[in-house]
């Protein structure tokens, strides 16, 4: 998706196969075992000094660099959506925010980097950015791409409508480090509804029934993250 400026939120032919009783028994023994704890990355928290700000995106025309800030943001999701329970491999977002020539808030998206987490027996899942992210208030979206030997590579949860997440904050942030700032946060989603999952090919359906989806309820992303930033004129010329 290209970048934009954000200053208020707004928020292939399938061929047709038969279903095999081989094909369903193994996606069960693939998904049987989604349990709580069931796959695990540990949360990370980059150093102010491992931050790396060289996918800070352009600047809208007309603002001050010196009020602009390029926000590096590391964070430990944990997801519950049906009967999927699973800690995700780290997240790092990159964006832009400062005040537009009109005086609103202004925001440019940068870039999301992570890994795919596996689950059970050759089956992982990847978040990807589902288009829209207002960090000012806590929302964005993200869709899951769901990867395994019996999926095709378009088998995403929320490929036609993304899940749109709306964070809420657990506690206070606290400061790690003042120069270079470091902040640590803790947030959370118990409200959002998770859709199915699409473009699987011929397993789709036994694939939604074992996980669960869609859910419009029961479902929760916990999320503990830090950021660091630096202005704009504090970074090197591109």
């Amino acid at each position: 998706m290209p970048n934009s400026t954000v200053a208020r939120p707004v928020l292939s032919i399938v061929r047709r196969t038969a279903v095999s009783a081989a094909g369903v028994a193994a996606l069960v023994g693939i998904t049987a075992a989604y349990t709580p704890g069931t796959a695990h990355a540990e949360p990370t928290a980059a150093t102010p000094s491992a931050a790396d700000f060289s996918d800070c995106p352009p600047l809208p025309s007309g603002v001050d660099p010196a009020r602009w800030r390029c926000e590096v943001h590391n964070a430990a999701p944990k997801l519950t959506m049906g009967k999927l329970t699973v800690n995700l491999a780290p997240i790092t977002m990159t964006h832009a925010e400062g005040p537009l020539p009109d005086g609103t808030d202004g925001q440019v998206w940068g870039t999301m980097h992570t890994t795919p987490t596996a689950m059970s027996k050759g089956l992982a899942i990847l978040p990807e950015y589902g288009g829209r992210s207002d960090f000012y208030t806590g929302q964005f979206s993200l869709r899951f791409r769901l990867l395994g030997p019996l999926l095709r590579h378009s088998c995403t949860i929320g490929a036609d409508a993304p899940v749109d997440f709306q964070l809420k904050r657990s506690g206070p942030s606290e400061w790690l480090s003042q120069d270079p700032p470091l902040i640590k946060f803790s947030a959370y989603d118990d409200t959002f509804s998770a859709p199915a999952a699409e473009h699987c090919g011929p397993l789709t359906a036994s694939l939604n029934r074992i996980l669960g989806l869609q859910a419009t309820s029961g479902n929760l992303m916990t999320y503990d993250a830090t950021y660091t930033f630096k202005t704009y004129d504090q970074l090197p010329e591109r």
